[in-house]
């Protein structure tokens, strides 16, 4: 004999069967915030923007390595050259601000250009989500064997008695080469001639090849040339003198208090990155530059490891911008 079911129990059962389309249906809507959550699920691009070969590119591919290893996805390299990082900018700007494009750069890009041009196709700080500074690197002009000052004094008498007669080579316009080039022809009341090139590795070969007589170079990247004897140092264009070249002077112990300029190197990312993204490459950085495996990597490298911030870079730009801005004035650089 069979029994009709009381009313409330058919209600329930009818909403027992709706809850259970409702939860059917929530479980479909969060899938793609799951997904989300699942960053990185492909290969990560981080945009160099210069040559192969170089101090930026050589950092940047041990960053990307220690990337990869923590993500556990592939970091692919990108060389931009040329438009003294510009080129590299735009090309990340470009992206879908997702998290899969890292652009690795310095204050060239965010406060040296933005200082020297008004047509950039960036904001310095409206259009970057900034991870972090990584490293504080010192510039230093070198000389070809054969050109004829191994000094800094020769250095001043040999341009103040020949004005627009010698070249200094940088790795670009609007970069910190072509930056501290210009302080150092302002502070010893010279003449020289810019001769910008897409990047610092073709800029050293030229000096090696005696195209150029004066660059202005990475001590990271000019220390082992120096080493090998190969060019010359004159000065190191920081306030100290640089721990991979402890003998060499910087410009204001030798009487130039004027030059005093540096490179720090940054990763970011375009502005729009979901929050949560760039809080985990913010951390994700932040442990890398702890990791004593990856700080005796940086420092084989010639790279004194450091790390602050995203929040950092922009007190670091809207502090910067201004001087540099001072410099391009005072100096009347221009990006021919």
């Amino acid at each position: 004999m069979t029994f009709p079911l009381p009313q409330s129990t058919i209600l329930s059962r009818r909403a027992f069967t709706a809850l259970a389309c409702g939860l059917a249906l929530s479980a479909s809507a969060l899938a793609p915030a799951a997904a989300r959550d699942a960053y990185p699920s492909r290969p990560i691009t981080l945009i160099v923007p210069y040559a192969p070969g170089g101090t930026a590119d050589s950092m940047n591919r041990l960053l990307g390595k220690f990337l990869s290893d923590r993500l556990g996805q592939p970091v692919l390299i990108d060389n931009r050259p040329g438009g003294g990082t510009v080129i590299a900018a735009s090309a990340l700007l470009q992206s879908p601000p997702d998290g899969y494009t890292i652009l690795g750069t310095s204050s060239s890009t965010l406060t040296m250009n933005p200082a020297l041009r008004s047509d950039l196709p960036y904001d310095p700080i409206e259009s970057f989500e900034p991870l972090g500074i990584v490293a504080r690197l010192p510039a230093i002009l070198v000389a070809n064997n054969d050109a004829p000052a191994s000094n800094v004094q020769e250095f001043v008498e040999l341009i103040r008695a020949n004005p627009d007669k010698y070249e200094y080579g940088s790795f670009g316009i609007g970069t910190v080469s072509n930056f501290a080039g210009e302080i150092i022809k302002d502070a010893i009341d010279g003449k020289m001639v810019h001769v910008p090139y897409r990047g610092a590795a073709p800029a050293m070969t030229d000096l090696l090849g005696g195209q150029i007589p004066f660059a202005i170079d990475m001590v990271v990247a000019a220390a082992p040339q120096i080493a090998a004897g190969k060019v010359k140092p004159i000065a190191v264009t920081t306030q100290t003198r640089a721990f991979q070249l402890p003998d060499v002077p910087t410009f204001q112990e030798s009487g130039y208090p004027e030059v005093d300029i540096d490179s720090w190197v940054t990763l970011v990312l375009p502005k729009g990155t979901p929050a949560p993204i760039v809080r985990k490459l913010e951390q994700t950085l932040a442990d890398i530059m702890a990791d004593p495996a990856a700080q005796a990597a940086l420092r084989e490298l010639g790279v004194e490891a450091m790390y602050t911030d995203g929040a950092s870079v922009r007190a670091q730009i809207e502090q910067e911008l201004p001087l540099m801005r001072d410099i391009v004035k005072r100096t009347n650089m221009t990006i021919d």
